[in-house]
């Protein structure tokens, strides 16, 4: 099963994820990724702050990049 990489990254820095988590598909990356950005971001609205402009990127074990995922996306508009 593949392993894949989950760095956060802001306008201020990069938080490498060194252990990744393997997951069977890109789409399940993806999903975990999504559900990672919400959590995050519940938390920082209860602190005040406003971290969506933060990314998700999605990496193999060589580094590469496969897929990015924006907290923003991850949301949608209430009405």
């Amino acid at each position: 099963m593949p392993r894949y990489y989950f760095n956060i990254v802001s306008n201020a820095a990069t938080v490498v994820d060194p252990d990744g988590t393997e997951l069977a598909t890109i789409e399940d990356a993806r999903g975990e990724a999504v559900k990672d950005a919400r959590a995050l971001m519940s938390q920082a609205v209860l602190s005040g702050k406003d971290i969506s402009g933060r990314k998700i990127h999605i990496c193999d074990e060589q580094g590469a990049l496969l897929l990015v995922v924006a907290f923003s996306e991850t949301i949608r508009m209430a009405d």
